[in-house]
């Protein structure tokens, strides 16, 4: 690995502000930023990326490779969740492997961002469709992680009810079968079933009405169609005081994380690895296959972090619809206090010295 890279990833002040606030949550300081300025601060990260990728595919022509990208972005997201989903059902249950696969097969805005700042220090500008490319990462994870749940949750019912009878005929006894609980897809109050179809499509539709993803898509179509001159009156707004809010929101990054890293780590030794060895791989076979899609580095720089990261904030949302019998307790903080650090401490820097 380049280490002039590494160190100068590792003491650039936006990452050593996330250090600090984890370094004080382990000296139990007071420190803290209000939620709804981190709200805020999120939400104008956002609006600044989104508003700036929309300006920039306002001055490229529409071509197979913006085509091509956009189709192997949905690809990664629909793939990774798919086979990392049969990886954790060996050792968690079909709930908690569906909600980690979505999101490691979805995408963290926040390291996006990150990532943006990370190219410009190296002088490098990627294509205003990647922002795109990111917001149609979130719902197809989603959906792929829920359908996965709901096929194997079925497998799974089917086969207790047939041992059951099994024992029953084995006992034989006339003593019925115990009737089982109550499906999660059935309202309390009218006892009517829900149906699978339209619950996936109010996860999907739940997905790209998402705050973030919202943000993100609506300030990259305002940047499409804003007249350039007026575009120049907010870029001291967009452009000039993104890293300073950058670091502001990497400290409320560091104290959530440091909040939740050590009752996290308390949970064994699997669920660490997976939220370590999974993005590194994930990263690194994206970085070399975006060869084949695309030669422009910071495009395939773009491919391999959003690849690598995973949705702490859409998925949760999302997993709380669709599947609250899930732990957010393990999902959580495996994507918020394991891969985002790593991320943006080790894994840019080997990403991007594997496609240099």
């Amino acid at each position: 690995m380049n280490f002039d890279l590494l160190i100068s990833n590792l003491t650039n002040p936006t990452l050593l502000f996330f250090v600090l606030g984890v370094f004080a949550v382990k000296v139990k300081s007071d420190l803290e930023i209000p939620a709804g300025s981190v709200k805020f601060i999120s939400l104008y990260l956002l609006l600044a990326i989104g508003f700036k990728g929309g300006q920039e595919l306002s001055h490229s022509e529409f071509n197979m490779e913006i085509l091509f990208s956009i189709l192997f972005g949905i690809f990664l997201s629909i793939i990774i969740p798919f086979y990392t989903f049969f990886i954790l059902k060996r050792k968690l249950s079909v709930y908690d492997a569906g909600a980690i696969a979505a999101a490691y097969g979805s995408v963290s805005a926040v390291t996006f961002v990150a990532a943006a700042s990370f190219l410009e220090a190296q002088k490098l500008a990627f294509g205003g469709h990647m922002v795109a490319v990111m917001a149609l990462m979130e719902a197809p994870a989603i959906v792929v992680g829920v359908a996965l749940i709901m096929i194997y949750r079925g497998k799974e019912k089917l086969a207790l009810r047939k041992n059951k009878s099994t024992e029953i005929d084995d006992e034989e006894t006339l003593t019925p079968v115990r009737s089982f609980p109550v499906d999660d897809t059935y309202d309390a109050a009218p006892r009517q079933r829900i149906s699978p179809t339209s619950k996936l499509i109010s996860i999907l539709v739940h997905s790209f009405t998402n705050g973030s993803v919202l943000m993100v898509l609506g300030s990259l179509v305002i940047g499409f169609i804003a007249d350039e001159k007026q575009a120049e009156g907010i870029k001291p707004f967009t452009t000039d005081i993104f890293k300073g809010f950058l670091a502001i929101f990497l400290l409320a990054m560091g104290i959530e994380s440091g909040k939740k890293l050590s009752a996290f780590l308390q949970t064994g030794w699997f669920a660490s690895l997976f939220a370590i060895i999974i993005p590194i791989f994930n990263g690194c076979i994206t970085a070399v296959l975006s060869g084949f899609v695309t030669d422009d580095i910071a495009n395939r720089f773009i491919f391999a972090i959003l690849a690598a990261s995973a949705s702490y904030i859409a998925v949760p949302a999302a997993m709380k619809i669709a599947v609250p019998q899930a732990n957010s307790g393990l999902f959580i903080p495996m994507a918020l206090a394991v891969t985002f650090p790593f991320n943006i401490t080790v894994g840019m820097p080997l990403y991007f010295m594997l496609i240099q």
